[in-house]
């Protein structure tokens, strides 16, 4: 399957994967922090904890905190 990774202004990124990926794994695989991002399919947030089966575009919102 075919995962498109839509972040920040930058050119969409790939991940491809023979079997079932979480988006954890998806975002380690592009050296993205989980705890820095939330991961929008549609206009749904999904937990990073969510298993990809199919082909899909997921965005990825940073998250900033601070003071």
């Amino acid at each position: 399957m075919r995962i498109t990774v839509i972040h920040d202004d930058d050119e969409p990124s790939i991940v491809e994967s023979d079997e079932p990926i979480s988006i954890t794994e998806v975002l380690d695989r592009l050296n993205i922090a989980s705890s820095t991002v939330l991961a929008v399919l549609g206009e749904t947030i999904v937990p990073h904890s969510s298993t990809i089966t199919d082909d899909i575009e997921i965005e990825l919102i940073v998250v900033s905190s601070g003071g």
